[in-house]
């Protein structure tokens, strides 16, 4: 837009007339705060000064100085001019009202708190993690109350529900879990990323695991047309660390069916020699390119393109399954080829359970 390069003189009338008031209202009958008269006086006067000086010039202003007084000061005037403005008689042209109003915008802008900048030396800071952390923990606190209500109307607890209704909380109910691991990965890495829960290894059915980790994928899996395939003996019982194995399984594979199209995601365990137990998570995805090989395991990388292969947004899920899988004594390994899919592997000694318990 073009502005006459004389612009209407009542306007600047105006805003010194606004400004003045402002002022004597402000530090007067208002006493908004605990600022003397004299301060607020010079901070109002700046404010027109550079209003003034951005509506002659029709350049933006630089970076005037921002405090909580001037900030307020400022939207008094804008307020206080708008109404004084619609008593001038005639009316001021519009091209000249609008250089004015935005002149006073531009500044407003320019004030407003650089949060971003703040949050950056926050994070940057000595306290940076615990703010992580703490982010983390005020996610998790509702997601859990959405996976219990997800889970509670799934069931039918609270009247019937229909195919379709039970197959949408599922995926409201896997959807919530996925934010609710994401929250706890960022937890768990800032603990070091290899906190077992369950600190002594206990009894438990690799069956019941396996089942869990299906019940939680199978409406990810069924919106995909996948298959998820449960290949392991029967009433396989051993001594270990069932919550880290599940989140391991349950990290892996929803990742295979995040990067699978057709076909299916299979979860296959076996014993091997020596008490060790073997845990495959294989799926028919596009596989994992050479050149994302190197960080695979790396939090936070940083991605080249955006669909290249990433565990997550963050990087943080498949490095929490390798830091787990080490606390527990074994070693995550990566088989992949382009268009044939990717086999994520390793071996752990889980005791059966005559070998340690009664």
């Amino acid at each position: 837009m073009t502005f006459p390069a004389t612009p209407d003189p009542r306007l600047l009338e105006a805003l010194s007339t606004v400004a003045l008031r402002v002022a004597g209202e402000w530090g007067g009958t208002l006493r908004v705060d605990a600022a003397s008269v004299e301060e607020v006086t010079r901070h109002a006067a700046g404010l027109e000064a550079t209003i003034r000086a951005s509506f002659l010039t029709g350049e933006e202003p630089g970076e005037p100085t921002a405090t909580h007084l001037t900030r307020r000061l400022l939207r008094r005037i804008h307020a206080t001019l708008l109404d004084e403005l619609t008593r001038l008689d005639p009316p001021p042209d519009g091209p000249s009202l609008l250089r004015l109003m935005r002149s006073v915008e531009d500044i407003t802008r320019a004030m407003e708190p650089r949060w971003d900048q703040r949050f950056t030396d926050r994070l940057s800071g000595p306290d940076g993690l615990e703010l992580v952390v703490e982010v983390a923990h005020d996610l998790r606190s509702p997601l859990t109350s959405i996976l219990f209500l997800a889970e509670t109307l799934q069931r039918g607890r609270s009247g019937p529900v229909t195919p379709l209704q039970e197959r949408q909380l599922g995926l409201i109910y896997s959807a919530a879990f996925g934010l609710s691991s994401v929250a706890s990965d960022v937890i768990e890495l800032a603990r070091g990323g290899d906190r077992l829960v369950d600190m002594e290894p206990l009894p438990f059915s690799l069956s019941d695991v396996l089942l869990s980790v299906r019940d939680i994928v199978q409406p990810i899996a069924e919106e995909k047309g996948l298959e998820v395939r449960l290949v392991a003996p029967d009433g396989l019982i051993r001594i270990g660390h069932s919550v880290a194995i599940s989140r391991v399984l349950l990290n892996l594979t929803t990742n295979a069916l995040k990067f699978s199209d057709t076909g299916f995601v299979e979860i296959r365990v076996s014993e091997g020699p020596d008490d060790r137990v073997d845990f495959v998570v294989r799926d028919t995805g596009r596989g994992i390119p050479l050149e994302a090989m190197e960080m695979l395991f790396e939090p936070f990388r940083r991605r080249q393109k955006e669909r290249d292969y990433a565990f997550s947004g963050s990087g943080l899920g498949l490095s929490i399954c390798r830091k787990l899988v080490e606390a527990m004594g074994g070693q995550m390994q990566v088989t992949t080829a382009p268009g044939e899919g990717t086999q994520f592997h390793f071996s752990l000694a889980l005791p059966p359970i005559a070998a340690g318990f009664e």
